[in-house]
């Protein structure tokens, strides 16, 4: 992905000047009824341990009334990676739990984990349900719909995720865009600050929230706020400006049509499970995408460059044809 698009960065058909940024919630492979408390995964991991033990005594006891080797080598492999499995999702079920202690406190809901995949989480999706899912963000370059930046994540909010993209575009090319948009989801003051700060900063068009809330309290939603350091207050201060607003409708141009493209192009549901082959899924994509657009780009290139040269030779027709008439008229 990294060689590709940097070859169109050479070749002057991409800019890294303006990307935005957006996630799409994609099915994952496990169902709602594989989640489990810890007691729950305790126990199917006790139970999955004695199957292990008694498929492995089975096979060491030769008896010739007992399967062939190839089914019990078959049984012993599904038997161990159930275990695999049901450790990593109680490895995951203490991730689950400081998470929802830290968020929730006092809550008698109890964290669960999936024994299918346990690094998948339910998120809620688009129509408002909520079921097992990988959230996939896309960076897009606006001027040319190529992705730029690519990740998949478990967590069903797009807070915190515009640095670490913004890391990854400068970590792949060597520089990071100049402006990055994004909507109220991905904008957390903190982010704008460590974007706006670090070496290769990035300027923030995100939309203020709660803006209709403080108007009707009868305060300016873009007014600086006295505990704001100088990004945030500047960011206030630059989303209430016309020019920013304009530059802000790139955005839904851009990276709400590339989700509406995967989706026309079947990116529903991933197949596979675990982060690093959703990951694998995702760059497949990507690459797919990146190369449609490539043969776009190249196409309207070469036509501007046929319009130029056509252009040209009529100019230059022109200028001879007004040479011949002088010519004759002395």
């Amino acid at each position: 992905m990294t060689e590709s698009v940097a070859s169109l960065l050479s070749a002057g058909l991409v800019e890294l000047k303006r990307v935005a940024q957006d996630g799409v919630r994609v099915r994952a492979s496990a169902g709602s009824s594989s989640f489990r408390r810890r007691p729950t995964l305790e126990q199917c991991y006790a139970a999955a341990q004695e199957r292990v033990e008694a498929l492995r005594a089975e096979s060491e006891e030769a008896d010739p009334a007992a399967s062939s080797r190839r089914e019990q080598a078959a049984r012993q492999r599904a038997a161990r990676e159930r275990v695999e499995r049901l450790e990593r999702a109680l490895e995951e079920m203490t991730k689950l739990e400081a998470q929802k202690e830290s968020r929730e406190k006092g809550s008698k809901e109890k964290a669960r984990a999936s024994t299918t995949d346990p690094e998948v989480r339910v998120m809620k999706m688009a129509d408002g349900g909520f079921r097992p899912a990988y959230n996939l963000q896309f960076s897009t370059a606006t001027d040319s719909q190529v992705i730029v930046g690519v990740a998949v994540t478990n967590n069903g909010s797009d807070g915190g995720q515009l640095a670490p993209m913004n890391g990854q575009i400068y970590g792949r090319y060597g520089k990071s865009p100049e402006e990055s948009l994004a909507d109220g989801g991905f904008s957390t003051l903190e982010e704008i600050e460590t974007l706006a700060s670090c070496e290769h900063g990035t300027t923030v068009y995100a939309p203020v929230k709660d803006q209709e809330k403080k108007r009707e309290r009868g305060e300016d939603p873009f007014l600086p706020r006295p505990r704001d350091s100088a990004a945030v207050a500047a960011w206030r201060e630059r989303m209430g400006t016309a020019e920013a607003k304009e530059i802000y409708k790139r955005r839904g141009a851009t990276a709400e049509c590339v989700n509406a493209i995967a989706r026309n192009r079947n990116l529903w549901f991933i197949r596979v499970r675990g982060l690093v082959k959703a990951r694998a899924v995702a760059l497949w994509y990507v690459l797919a995408h990146n190369l449609r657009r490539t043969l776009a780009l190249r196409a309207e290139s070469r036509e501007l460059s046929l319009r130029a040269t056509g252009q040209g030779r009529r100019e230059v027709c022109g200028k001879m044809k007004q040479r011949i008439t002088v010519s004759m008229e002395i």
